[in-house]
């Protein structure tokens, strides 16, 4: 899937008792975490109580050069952050980690969720003299947890007062002047979790790939409504938001599309969870054919699961180029409509004369399905069947999902699967159903939020979003 559905943002932190470059394993780990933000990144470091920072739009290779990375001052503690915004936009001073300098010390706070009462909480602060640089629901959280520390014996007690204030998706890691803060919203809506290094550093990140990136061995994740806490005493956890054993309600897309097929989810590896959509989807959307392909990257471990469970074998249809990356320009029109063509080429040699089941994690628009299947058919396969594994959106995100508006979604636009498949110009269309979705990751230590599938949201929809005035599409399938 490309340029459609986007995940918000990637964060990490790195707690140590010894002075060194920690910078240098925020820098691994963000790596590690790009995929989840390509707009750009930042890192803080905290050297006995003094932070500094950089931060920049780009890509963590673009932004962290040798010279920008080594010039970065040692220290005992830091965090970083990838970004792609859904709440805020483009702008400089949204670019994560925030920093606040005020009387009881300094913070700094990498942010990866949306919350739902940010302006609320915003216009809060304004009509009391608060002054905001940015447009992020970040600084909401940020300035609400220096509010409360102001009348509070801690930051802890603080986080856990802000808790009791906000509402939606939030998985938060903060950096004072002489502990690490990780807390995760009640639901759960975005992962975390945390681990520790053979020299002894306490590590927390968005996936468990950014800790295998910086050679830390995961401890476990951070539980819904969990706040953990890293000082130089240990790690001391505070459940007083956690919501209960099984509860929780993580994005389902996470497992999806969003994280990276290494990592481990609440206790759920993506890589099999997408090998078991796919093998839900071949028993629910069966089809004679000849060859399983999948739209890398996602796409690939469901076609992977769809093959086995099929029996019909598994070819690599595509090669995606690893070059184009979001700052990629397309100045003509033509270039604009073939872009799909450099980031995707076919082998020829899979398809031609072939039935082709191509599987891909989701489909937005439908511009980027069809050119897709057209590549196939200029490549000579005789049939396209196309089988999604996830059921088709229908609904806005309001908890940190870049879900397009419903007037533009291809599943509110067109009354049943036939017209999709006629509209993307495939053989045949499947859905991965949403019962089938919640059982990919069914020994998940949560439960899932389903809402952009099927508009039952595990809290209360806000009110004031611009999402709420496109209407909602009742598709019949």
């Amino acid at each position: 899937m490309f340029n459609s559905v986007h995940e918000e943002c990637g964060v990490f932190g790195i707690f140590s008792n010894e002075i060194s470059s920690v910078a240098n394993s925020v820098y691994l780990a963000l790596y590690a975490l790009q995929h989840r933000g390509q707009e750009s990144c930042g890192i803080a470091v905290n050297r006995d109580g003094v932070f500094s920072q950089y931060k920049g739009d780009g890509l963590v290779g673009e932004v962290f050069t040798k010279e920008k990375l080594s010039a970065m001052e040692s220290g005992n503690m830091a965090v970083g952050h990838v970004r792609y915004s859904t709440t805020g936009g483009k702008n400089i001073n949204n670019i994560q980690p925030l920093v606040i300098r005020h009387i009881k010390g300094n913070l700094a706070l990498a942010h990866n969720g949306n919350l739902t009462n940010s302006a609320e909480i915003r216009k809060g602060f304004e009509l009391a003299g608060g002054i905001f640089h940015g447009t992020s629901d970040t600084e909401a959280i940020a300035y609400s947890i220096v509010a409360n520390r102001l009348k509070t014996e801690s930051t802890l007690e603080a986080v856990e007062k802000t808790m009791s204030a906000i509402k939606g998706a939030y998985s938060c890691v903060l950096m004072t002047a002489t502990k690490m803060i990780a807390f995760r919203d009640p639901n759960g809506f975005r992962p975390l979790c945390f681990g520790k290094t053979d020299d002894g550093s306490y590590c927390v990140a968005s996936e468990s790939c950014a800790l295998d990136a910086v050679g830390a061995h995961f401890i476990r994740d951070v539980r819904p409504g969990e706040i953990v806490t890293f000082s130089e005493d240990g790690v001391d956890s505070v459940m007083t938001h956690f919501p209960g054993v099984g509860e929780g309600n993580i994005c389902v897309f996470e497992y999806i599309y969003f994280a990276r097929p290494d990592s481990v989810i609440d206790g759920v590896s993506v890589h099999s969870a997408r090998i078991r959509a796919g093998e839900f989807l071949a028993k629910e959307h069966p089809v004679d054919a000849d060859v399983v392909i999948g739209i890398p990257d996602s796409g690939i471990d469901a076609a992977l699961g769809y093959s086995q469970a099929s029996g019909i074998p598994y070819g690599i249809g595509f090669i995606k180029n690893k070059y184009i990356g979001r700052s990629f320009i397309q100045p003509q029109q033509l270039m604009r409509e073939n872009a799909v063509k450099l980031k995707l080429n076919v082998i020829k040699d899979t398809v031609k004369g072939k039935r082709v089941i191509m599987i891909d994690d989701s489909i937005v628009r439908g511009t980027t399905s069809s050119r897709i299947v057209g590549l196939l058919r200029d490549a000579g396969a005789t049939q396209v069947h196309v089988r999604v594994s996830s059921p088709a959106f229908k609904h806005p995100c309001y908890f940190g999902t870049d879900i397009d508006s419903s007037e533009n979604l291809i599943a509110c636009r067109y009354d049943t699967v036939e017209d999709i498949a006629r509209v993307i110009g495939a053989d045949s269309l499947g859905y991965l159903s949403v019962e089938a979705t919640k059982k990919i990751a069914a020994e998940a230590d949560v439960g899932f939020c389903t809402g952009c599938f099927t508009g039952e949201y595990p809290v209360e929809a806000p009110a004031d979003t611009s999402k709420n005035k496109f209407d909602q599409c009742m598709g019949r399938f």
